[in-house]
């Protein structure tokens, strides 16, 4: 490990990341205040002639005097950027021109209401977004705000005011200012203000006198305000000591830490540091330093940290755990980079032989705290029997273990043959002997541990003196030299074993991380793999139950609102009541519940919510057969890394879900109100003709002559043929979309399709000219005769609609590169490139101009089903010789008859 004292002479990584991340951007300063009417804009506007009058090149992006003139005066001699204007619901808006004070660059620019909403139709919705891109192209903003806006307190100001504000804007847009200004105001002189009119007028300042501005309000609002700067204050110095390596603290503001051991005072620590924190009114930590003893330690006392490391989350701590082994300096180091001015540590009851030995945390920590000031607290008595406990460590397995040892024995015994060996081959000095003893005693810490290693370093001293040390074979020691050397041995032995054994947990420490790492990062990707939320649940369940070793329920909500197990591991469908009841009470209060915890404790599992930034998304329920407390401190955390990944993934299959029924729904509705206009108009058109027809012939009949009857009869005919075409288009359109159209294929004359396709459509066709251009040896096409003519009439009727009155329609077949090859040409204004596609969707209609043509939207949406039914393909393009559309249909040669086929065949 580095020094710390070296190490405290380095910048903090981070700080220098963060200062490098503002270099370029422009610098922010926030004039806050904690109501309307205290004077931000007027400071504002005041600091700015002061910027201008210093050479600062100063504009106005934009302010609101709202009427007050001191305010306004202050505006004269400042350059202001023209607004722009909004046109929103017939009304026109003006909003700042991000775009005019980008080009015009200058130095500082001044805007007002930082969380004002922008009018639709703008770049970014909310203000704050306008200054972010401002100070990104290194412009600097001054701005004000009031505390109401800020996120994080929106709900405490609603219940103070009993007023929800809706504009706000996140704290972390707060945090990013360079300067932060409060602009006070007692609330005396703020309501003297608002009786005189100069915050709002007359009527208007008589019903907030009645609801917002009352002296209580006010008096809770400034605290607000107040508050909320100190801690960014705070959170700058903080960031300016790590910036430039002040090792501190800087005791501008109290901060608290706890220091958490297994000892059966420390509860009694952490009541007397939340205690210290409320009477300061700051915040505290507690921490914890898990070193290689807390795996050597017995399940009593990992359960009594993990219980400390509870209560002081549940009495408001932020809970910190550092993995080392030098708990001073790590504890000094943390407190010195987060500007820690009092630590809080128990006093040590064990006895001064044992201090010095091991040493003291306490008194160490006195020594080396420097400035900062140390309360070392009796905390609650300890008795004899929890004393012992404290202090009791066994191996994982529980108890005495001899292999460990017998495998000491071993490697002594083998390393006392081998230095026997080595002295009849090649005579040596018994120090070099010594040697293969050594590599007995790192062998035996490296595989087993501290004490076996410690018993390998006494039995090679004792064979080391008995085989090598004259005289031999006795435990004497004739030359002073050796004795020396044996000593020399021992102290070498010793170190070496304690070395490597610290090596050794440090290594275990380290691969057990590793392994609990990567273990996370592949529950990560296999969670983002996952598309529904049955996979993700059942992942969930799985991974938790093997990573830690213990049976696992996940509920979630149904419809109704109701619990239902949805999966578990091992499989388990059934919870009795109290385990109910206590999943119940933890979705409902977003709070862990059941065995171990504060509210019913005695179910059999222990439920925590899943939970992410919306809310709770689940319960998740755990439980196993030993006794006590079910996870350690470590497992905890691992558990709540795993639930918040769950709980995310749980929610982005709940968000897709959302996303897909949200474009079905768009869809149908688009579809809906479609139908409705086309039923609304395209279907009662006709019906209007025909009913008036109708009337007519029988209210007037005898009066017409034969021409004027003939003529409403041929009116009745063509409506009624039109309604029947609509009405096909629809029924055609259902058997599409239900699937229920199976074409009955057959050799079919191309020519003859086409002729009964122009016979329906005589009609329509009556005001055009008609084209026909077939080639003369088109083969015959196997196809749905049916269909294919419906195809056709559809293509010939959407033409009429397009075109001019005497214009020409084409009717063109060829084959052209293995394939078959049908246009409908005609010489209307064509079709927009952006629709070239759309016009085969369901009930979409290109609109020309004001002018849209009658119909459903459907025939061309019915011609793309049916042509791609049959195997083929249907495309729209414009003319490029003039104006006009082709609609081609291309079948490929398969679906042609061979000519083996039409050999002999009778045309």
């Amino acid at each position: 490990m580095s020094d710390p004292a070296d190490r405290d002479q380095r910048p903090d990584p981070e700080a220098l990341l963060a200062a490098a991340a503002r270099e370029g951007r422009g610098r922010l300063k926030i004039f806050l205040g904690a109501a309307p009417g205290v004077g931000k804009t007027y400071e504002m506007l005041k600091t700015g002639q002061k910027r201008r009058q210093e050479g600062i090149d100063v504009v106005v992006g934009i302010v609101e005097t709202h009427g007050r003139s001191e305010t306004a005066a202050l505006v004269d001699g400042l350059e202001l950027v023209a607004r722009r204007s909004v046109e929103y619901r017939g009304r026109s808006l003006e909003e700042m021109d991000l775009d005019a004070i980008l080009k015009r660059r200058p130095k500082l620019v001044l805007v007002d209401e930082l969380a004002h909403s922008n009018a639709p139709g703008s770049r970014h919705a909310k203000r704050y977004l306008d200054v972010e891109e401002l100070l990104s192209a290194g412009i600097d903003v001054y701005t004000t705000l009031n505390i109401q806006h800020v996120e994080s307190l929106n709900d405490v100001v609603a219940q103070i005011t009993r007023i929800r504000v809706r504009e706000t804007l996140p704290d972390s847009f707060l945090d990013k200012a360079d300067e932060i200004e409060v602009i006070d105001l007692t609330p005396a002189d703020l309501i003297e203000r608002l009786k005189e009119g100069k915050v709002y007028v007359r009527d208007q300042a008589q019903r907030a006198l009645k609801h917002y501005f009352q002296p209580g309000n006010l008096t809770a609002l400034r605290e607000l305000a107040l508050r909320r700067t100190a801690q960014r204050v705070d959170d700058q110095m903080l960031s300016y000591m790590r910036e430039h390596a002040i090792s501190g603290p800087w005791a501008a503001g109290e901060r608290i830490m706890v220091c958490i051991s297994e000892a059966a005072n420390t509860p009694g620590l952490i009541r007397y540091a939340r205690r210290v924190a409320d009477r300061l009114r700051v915040k505290w930590i507690a921490i914890y330093v898990e070193g290689p003893r807390f795996a050597r330690m017995s399940e009593a006392a990992r359960n009594r940290v993990a219980d400390h490391m509870r209560l002081a989350e549940k009495l408001g701590a932020d809970l910190v755990t550092i993995p080392g082994r030098q708990v001073v300096e790590l504890l000094i180091g943390y407190a010195q980079a987060n500007n820690i001015t009092q630590i809080i540590i128990g006093k040590s009851d064990r006895s001064r032989w044992f201090e010095i030995l091991h040493g003291s945390v306490v008194h160490d920590l006195v020594r080396k705290a420097g400035t900062i000031s140390i309360h070392v607290m009796a905390g609650d008595p300890i008795s004899d029997g929890e004393r012992t406990e404290e202090l009791a460590t066994k191996p994982a397995a529980g108890g005495f273990e001899a292999k460990p040892y017998w495998r000491a024995t071993i490697a002594v015994a083998a390393a006392l043959g081998a230095g026997i060996g080595i002295d009849q081959i090649l005579p040596l000095p018994p120090p070099n002997i010594s040697l293969v003893f050594l590599t007995a005693v790192l062998f035996s810490a490296v595989t087993s541990g501290l004490g076996p290693s410690l018993f390998a370093s006494l039995l090679s001293v004792c064979a080391y003196n008995f085989f090598f040390l004259p005289p031999l074979y006795t435990f004497t020691i004739a030359d002073p030299a050796n004795v020396l050397a044996l000593v020399a041995f021992m102290i070498v032995a010793v170190i070496a074993s304690n070395l490597a054994s610290r090596t050794r947990d440090q290594a275990i420490t380290a691969a057990k991380r590793a392994n609990t790492t990567a273990e996370l990062y592949a529950f990560s990707r296999k969670l983002a793999g996952t598309a529904t939320l049955d996979d993700v649940l059942w992942a969930t369940a799985y991974q938790i139950a093997a990573m830690l070793k213990v049976r696992v329920v996940m509920l979630l909500p149904d419809g109704d609102g109701r619990l239902d197990v949805r999966a578990g591991y091992p499989p388990e469908d059934e919870l009795d009541d109290a385990d109910f009841a206590a999943a119940r009470w933890t979705w409902d209060r977003n709070h862990p519940a059941g065995r171990g915890s504060d509210t019913l404790p005695g179910g059999k599992r222990l439920f925590l919510p899943l939970r992410t930034g919306r809310g709770a998304v689940g319960v998740i329920g755990i439980d196993k057969d030993a006794p006590g407390p079910l996870l350690t401190p470590d497992e905890r955390r691992l558990l709540d890394a795993l639930a918040d990944q769950a709980a995310i993934g749980i929610e982005r299959t709940k968000l897709a879900e959302d996303i897909d029924e949200a474009r079905l729904l768009a869809e149908t509705e688009r579809l809906r109100s479609a139908l409705l206009t086309s039923i609304s108009h395209d279907l009662r058109t006709p019906l209007a003709s025909i009913i008036g027809a109708i009337t007519s012939l029988r209210s007037y009949g005898e009066r017409y002559g034969a021409e004027t009857r003939e003529e409403l009869m041929s009116t009745v005919q063509d409506e009624a043929e039109r309604l029947n075409r609509f009405v096909g288009n629809l029924l055609d359109m259902t058997r599409l979309e239900s699937g229920a159209l199976e074409p009955k294929r057959d050799y079919v004359d191309l020519s003859e399709i086409v002729g009964t396709a122009l016979d329906r459509t005589a009609k329509i066709m009556n005001a055009h000219r008609i084209e026909i251009a077939l080639s003369p040896d088109l083969p015959m096409v196997r196809l749905d005769a049916v269909l294919m003519e419906q195809v056709l009439v559809n293509l010939l009727d959407n033409a009429a609609k397009y075109s001019p009155s005497g214009s020409s329609i084409a009717l063109e077949a060829r084959e052209a590169d293995d394939h078959l090859v049908i246009d409908v040409i005609d010489e209307g204004p064509g079709i927009p490139e952006d629709s070239l596609e759309r016009v085969f969707d369901k009930f979409y209609r290109v609109r020309q101009g004001d002018r849209q043509r009658a119909g459903t939207g459907l025939g061309l949406a019915i011609c793309r089903g049916f042509v791609e039914a049959l195997g083929g393909l249907i495309i729209a393009q414009n003319r490029t010789d003039r104006s006009g559309a082709i609609l081609r249909i291309t079948f490929p040669a398969a679906l042609t008859a061979p000519a083996s086929l039409l050999v002999g065949a009778d045309l």
